[in-house]
């Protein structure tokens, strides 16, 4: 899959804190299971496993905050909670429905590159228009979560492009460093955790910034 010319080949996006913010929605998750087995959580705590993979996360739950649970069920209650609440509202952070409508307009594919699972990013993208994104890439389909970079080279197989081609939009410093691995241009959007800066490193503070135009603005020395 080619975009016209001048554009990125695809854009691939990250969901949790990028195109959603439901990083809320999973801390709640997180501090109620484990105070429901007597634990500790912190806000620092659930900080600290933004962007990992799931079963990462979930042996991090087990260990710091006490929950003797498998990590596989841990996984699956954190996810309950959270799909529920999307089904509830889809908490798109501003301009996330705008920019996936302008690619969709240049003809640029959009993936969601995540890793929650699929019964989660079915959930979000029921709210998002017919056609939005072209592909998604999510934490039940690979077999190595972010930080490796397999998530978004699958991603860019799917769309049949090579990721050097490609600009992907993150906003934890787990999700940085799987796009940069893979070899996409990487936009950080702001979000709860900080992500250091380093060279090649585009940043924006929200995806209103963002457009199809700006966006192929970034990649020109990788087309040539």
């Amino acid at each position: 899959m080619t975009s016209p010319d001048g554009y990125p080949d695809a854009v691939l996006l990250d969901l949790d804190g990028t195109l959603v913010d439901t990083e809320p929605y999973w801390m709640a998750e997180e501090h109620a299971l484990v105070a429901a087995y007597g634990g500790h959580w912190t806000d620092e705590d659930a900080r600290a496993v933004v962007g990992n993979a799931l079963p990462v996360s979930a042996s991090y739950i087990a260990s710091v905050g006490g929950v003797p649970l498998p990590p596989a069920e841990i996984v699956e209650r954190l996810l309950d909670g959270v799909v529920a609440r999307v089904r509830e509202r889809v908490p798109w952070r501003t301009g996330a429905l705008e920019l996936l409508a302008d690619l969709r307009t240049a003809g640029v594919p959009a993936a969601v590159v995540t890793m929650s699972y699929r019964r989660l990013a079915e959930a979000v993208l029921a709210a998002a228009p017919a056609g939005s994104v072209a592909t998604v890439v999510t934490g039940d389909e690979v077999r190595e979560g972010k930080p490796h970079p397999e998530p978004y080279l699958v991603a860019a197989a799917r769309l049949g492009t090579d990721p050097q081609r490609c600009v992907a939009v993150e906003d934890s410093p787990t999700g940085v460093a799987s796009a940069e691995a893979a070899g996409c241009v990487t936009v950080v959007v702001r979000g709860v955790v900080e992500v250091p800066e380093a060279p090649g490193r585009h940043r924006v503070d929200a995806l209103t910034e963002l457009s199809a135009a700006g966006l192929a603005r970034l990649v020109p020395d990788r087309r040539a």
